[in-house]
């Protein structure tokens, strides 16, 4: 059986990164982590072969070449998923697709013949004797959220790992919170699941086998679900990088109460954890009340930042504006705390109403809905009728972004996350790539765009000060390259 496994194209947004690739000389951010953990459920005897749409073109010759197409897509990849089931129709191929965005939504897809509905481990043996069989069903629902323990190996032999910045790996599925817009709950399930220790360490014992030294996304929607066995994985992870000097590091998501947690930061700073990507959302208790999200409203999330911040991570942070609660204050708000709690990377959305959330559910019953999401928060476009103007809020926000990533406050708030963060002491390794990245900055962000100025007195002070952060804020500066460019398309 020849498989093509075909990962769609995602479109520029916050987390393409597509405008830092130039700098690393890579093609695409992350890896498609779901069709190689799919492909590692094949019969070892099928031809395989994976083509990444964000890394290399999909040939007429590779779709003839194939008995069958394997589609994997979130709700962004629509566009794609829709060109590439063209494609194949076309050349008389059929498809198989799976994935959120068919998982949520796979009746608007008529064009593709064959599904496969939430996680795949326990459906894909039925799947393949049906495929080896030739009578592939419609569609196949996975009866329950599985055990990761049925999970295998990621296939990474399937791609060039050269051309990806990070490379990807899961521990964790599922949330145990259910705000309102969130979308987990519902493709994952609200009790954490997690692999045991050896099997997550063994993903990455392939990949540093393969030779990668550098970032792993650990892509957990909540890291710490189940902080028990979080912990347990932490100290197996800080026994294996002792035994086998791996040197790759880690980034992942988590809630925002690993802040009351310092021995478990302190324990992911030791295994190579450092940075992570926090849902905060809004300064506006309101708002956080409204979406349910109680586990950020009674505290002061400035100070919870700054605690991860001092442990030695870096807190990327979600926010979000358009709730029924937010006042014409919020972008004002909104600004003034992520400028005072110096998260650097701050991904700012409009609300968004996924398909089968609890917020798309209410809106529908409230009859506010206006159309499907895309999947891309980062449009300055609504779905549903908010109760502030739409004008305002989808204007506010352009400016918002606009604010946030100027150079002149994009490199102050840098410079705020650096006096709070405290860097863990780490032998300096400079790739070529490195190097490379180091120059073109130079160029780019020294000498050619606007806000020279403001690279220079970073990159002065920041070497002077604080010379072992230096290196973080220079990948800083060029990451705020890349938010400027999607800030400035809003």
């Amino acid at each position: 059986m020849r498989v093509l496994l075909v990962s769609p194209a995602t479109p520029d947004t916050f987390w393409s990164f597509k405008h830092v690739l130039r700098f690393v000389s890579k093609q695409a951010a992350f890896p498609p982590l779901g069709l190689l953990t799919v492909a590692g459920m094949l019969p070892p005897a099928w031809d395989l072969k994976l083509v990444d749409l964000n890394v290399s073109r999909l040939t007429d010759d590779d779709l003839r070449a194939a008995d069958w197409v394997f589609l994997s897509a979130m709700i962004v990849h629509r566009d794609s998923v829709r060109e590439v089931a063209r494609r194949c129709a076309a050349l008389g191929k059929p498809v198989l697709a799976g994935g959120p965005l068919f998982t949520t939504g796979h009746e608007a897809f008529p064009e593709i013949p064959h599904f496969v509905l939430g996680e795949a481990e326990e459906v894909m043996p039925q799947v393949v004797a049906d495929l080896t069989a030739g009578r592939l069903q419609p569609v196949y629902r996975a009866p329950r959220f599985p055990a990761l323990s049925l999970a295998p190996i990621p296939r990474f032999d399937l791609i060039d790992l050269r051309r990806y910045v990070t490379m990807a790996v899961q521990f964790s599925r599922g949330c145990p919170f259910d705000c309102e817009f969130c979308d987990i709950v519902v493709i994952n399930g609200r009790v954490p699941r997690t692999k045991a220790p050896a099997q997550l360490i063994a993903e990455l014992e392939v990949l540093r086998r393969h030779g990668w030294r550098d970032m792993v996304f650990v892509v957990d929607d909540n890291f710490i679900g189940n902080v028990a066995r979080s912990r347990a994985l932490l100290e197996a992870l800080v026994a294996w990088r002792t035994e086998t000097k791996a040197e790759m590091g880690f980034l992942t998501e988590a809630s925002v109460n690993l802040a009351d947690n310092p021995e478990l930061c302190a324990l992911m700073v030791a295994a190579g954890f450092r940075k992570v990507f926090v849902g905060i959302e809004t300064p506006s208790v309101a708002s956080l009340e409204e979406c349910r999200k109680h586990n950020n409203a009674g505290r002061d999330l400035v100070q919870a930042v700054q605690v991860l911040q001092r442990a030695g991570l870096e807190v990327m942070g979600g926010f979000i504006v358009g709730f029924d609660s937010d006042t014409r204050d919020i972008f004002r708000d909104q600004f003034e705390f992520i400028q005072r709690s110096g998260v650097v990377t701050a991904m700012v959305g409009l609300l968004t109403a996924l398909p089968q959330t609890k917020l798309y559910q209410r809106l529908q019953r409230e009859r506010r809905l206006l159309g499907e999401s895309t999947g891309n928060n980062t449009m300055a476009a609504l779905n549903f009728r908010p109760r502030l103007s739409r004008d305002y809020l989808e204007n506010g926000y352009r400016e918002l972004m606009r604010r946030l990533y100027e150079p002149r406050a994009y490199y102050r708030r840098i410079r705020v996350f650096l006096r709070h963060h405290r860097p863990v002491p780490e032998r300096l390794r400079l790739s070529g790539v490195d190097f490379q990245a180091f120059l073109k900055s130079f160029w780019l962000l020294g000498v050619w765009h606007r806000g020279r100025v403001g690279y220079w007195c970073l990159f002065i002070g920041t070497l002077i000060r604080r010379p072992r952060q230096f290196r973080m804020a220079i990948e800083l500066a060029i990451l705020g390259h890349h938010f400027r460019r999607v800030a400035a398309t809003l």
